[in-house]
């Protein structure tokens, strides 16, 4: 189990313990943290999974694949700090990563 820090738009966190091999995408789901839609159930075919890594993490985390790079053309406000949560697998080397949620999705 990885603690996962969730920070809705308003400022409302959320600390969840996600276990290994799921995704950000879907320990959010699984817990109900709202502001993370996930329309099409992890598959990195839409941007409504979109987050903000804390910056202290986004050069812990892999690379984005082309495949992200191009859903997030269609997410709401994208920063440079800007992932699709189904794309992020959780391990224990992610304990303590903060997200942050945009103001909604897309």
């Amino acid at each position: 189990m990885t603690t996962i820090k969730y920070i809705e738009h308003n400022g409302k966190e959320h600390l969840v313990d996600v276990s290994n091999g799921l995704t950000v995408m879907e320990g959010a789901i699984k817990n109900k943290v709202p502001g993370i839609d996930a329309d099409c159930g992890g598959a990195c075919a839409c941007a409504t999974c979109h987050v903000y890594v804390s910056n202290d993490w986004v050069e812990k985390l892999s690379s984005k694949e082309d495949s992200e790079e191009d859903m997030l053309d269609f997410a709401f406000e994208v920063k440079k700090n800007s992932r699709l949560s189904c794309q992020i697998t959780v391990s224990d080397e992610l304990e303590g990563l903060v997200i942050n949620l945009p103001e909604k999705q897309f």
